[in-house]
């Protein structure tokens, strides 16, 4: 029997599959929304990147819905990417509107699937950037998209947002994940303030357990010097 039961959507990215693989280990049951199957999740949904928002939603719920027996204690949307541009760049639309699909989109079903699936009490985290909370000239497409998330965030932790009572969401807002990703674009930085993807994934463990839970509609800045992460409320 399992322990508990989690959906990470963006289950196969670096920081998806850091959460998938702790919480396996936890022996929670797994399920993994994204492109391309997680090995290791106990069922996998794959999106279709071609669909529309609509489409994508109703073939999700359909899946999960299909897949999960009873609720689930949590629901990490850790999907999403990274496009600069400003407003003169020839991409900007074209940036903006990848970066509305991967971070709006997926964190919008995210909520939807928590309205039909998320236990009392469970835990909903969304994934917004600390950027975002002033201005990001050099990426308006990303800021506008995370900016996006964290407003998403304060009205889900409202009273009549039609999550399960009791629930919390919160979005974390990492200045730099030590991602493979990251390393190999940016190999002379310092490593010692990047956020361990380990370190988020026990702290999603301790929240789902109920233990020193941030409060509902807290935007959680995640910030590392020599190694050791701090959380601040944005």
């Amino acid at each position: 029997m399992s322990a508990g039961k989690v959906i990470v959507y963006g289950g196969k990215g670096a920081l998806g599959s850091t959460i998938l693989e702790f919480f396996k280990k936890q022996n929670f049951w797994t399920l993994s929304i994204d492109i391309s199957a997680n090995d290791q999740a106990d069922v996998n949904v794959q999106v279709n990147s071609e669909a529309t928002w609509v489409e994508q939603e109703k073939a999700i719920l359909e899946k999960v819905g299909a897949a999960v027996n009873g609720q689930v204690d949590g629901i990490f949307c850790v999907a999403g990417g990274w496009a600069g541009g400003d407003a003169a760049n020839e991409d900007f639309i074209k940036n903006s509107d990848l970066m509305w699909k991967q971070s709006v989109w997926s964190s919008s079903i995210a909520a939807r699937i928590a309205a039909k699936h998320l236990k009392e009490g469970g835990v909903l985290q969304l994934t917004g950037a600390a950027p975002a909370v002033a201005g990001t000239p050099g990426m308006i497409g990303y800021g506008m998209a995370k900016a996006a998330v964290h407003q998403l965030v304060k009205s889900l932790s409202a009273n009549g947002s039609g999550l399960p009572k009791d629930t919390t969401v919160f979005a974390l807002l990492p200045v730099t994940l030590d991602t493979p990703m990251n390393r190999k674009w940016m190999p002379k930085a310092d490593f010692a303030t990047w956020t361990s993807m380990t370190w988020v994934a026990e702290q999603l463990y301790k929240w789902v357990g109920g233990s020193s839970r941030p409060e509902s509609g807290s935007l959680l800045k995640l910030t590392t010097v020599n190694n050791e992460t701090t959380i601040e409320n944005q």
